[in-house]
């Protein structure tokens, strides 16, 4: 018989203990089980149902038209793939307006099977932030550059590069753990500035485009297959050197991130 072990499931507390002990976690995105399956098994720690899949999979311009019913199938079936890592899910644009819509919809993301829900913004979600967590359901703020917002910044942009602006996204990163987010998210803001964050809060942060500092990394999966139509300048074909096709890329993504090899100074922004 033999004497391997499965891994065990990665929990918010595995997160937490990474964080403490100085080291680093992977996270990609997922939309599919055979795709899950692929990612948990190579390692991946978190598993992200994003609403990215308005762009890689329905071919829209942004991720504003996804729908919750959108995130729910695709979230089920990531959940069936899963093996063992932590499951997070996108409240997507506008399903979290108000009090009502916001427990309805993120308690559909849960029954769905996700362990983590993921909402975009700063100060104004923090008693949202609270609201949910107060309730059982774990949150995952996402700061920096909020996808969902494109239109009022302007388009995908850099966030943070002024010193008023960097100083409001430390103040809100704090309210936003403050009132109960149990992992912050940066999107695209200068590596000084998520490592002053990343320092200064007491939870996990994951980052993209956001320099090496961070406690975990997210890339979206079809940036790491290179197969998506545009390559943003933190992205990374882990496809092109693998001698095992897909699986062999996941392990390599996993395995840089792990020994701090990636993002190098070529992926994130001064």
């Amino acid at each position: 018989m033999s004497s391997h072990k499965p891994a065990k499931n990665v929990t918010l507390t595995t997160l937490q203990s990474i964080k403490q002990q100085g080291e680093k976690f992977a996270c990609l995105t997922a939309y599919d089980a055979c795709f899950a399956t692929i990612l948990s098994e190579a390692g991946v720690d978190v598993l992200l149902v994003g609403d990215s899949l308005g762009m890689v999979l329905q071919g829209h311009d942004s991720t504003l038209p996804v729908t919750m019913a959108d995130m729910v199938y695709h979230t089920e079936c990531v959940k069936r793939g899963n093996k063992r890592s932590l499951l997070m899910a996108d409240l997507p644009f506008m399903s979290y307006s108000s009090e009502t819509q916001t427990l309805e919809n993120a308690a559909a993301l849960m029954r769905a099977g996700a362990h983590i829900v993921k909402l975009e913004g700063g100060a104004w979600i923090a008693n949202t932030t609270k609201l949910l967590t107060e309730r059982g359901i774990p949150v995952c703020a996402h700061m920096g550059l909020t996808p969902q917002s494109v239109n009022r910044i302007g388009g995908f942009h850099v966030q943070g590069r002024n010193t008023d602006q960097a100083q409001l996204i430390i103040e809100e990163a704090q309210l936003l753990q403050d009132s109960g987010a149990n992992i912050l998210l940066l999107e695209c803001v200068p590596c000084e500035l998520a490592k002053t964050i990343t320092d200064k809060l007491d939870i996990p942060v994951i980052g993209i485009g956001a320099g090496p500092d961070t406690t975990g990394q997210i890339m979206v999966l079809h940036d790491v297959l290179g197969v998506s139509p545009i390559t943003p300048k933190f992205v990374k074909n882990f496809l092109l050197d693998s001698e095992n096709g897909i699986p062999g890329a996941i392990e390599a993504y996993v395995r840089a991130v792990k020994e701090k090899r990636f993002p190098a100074k070529e992926h994130w922004f001064n």
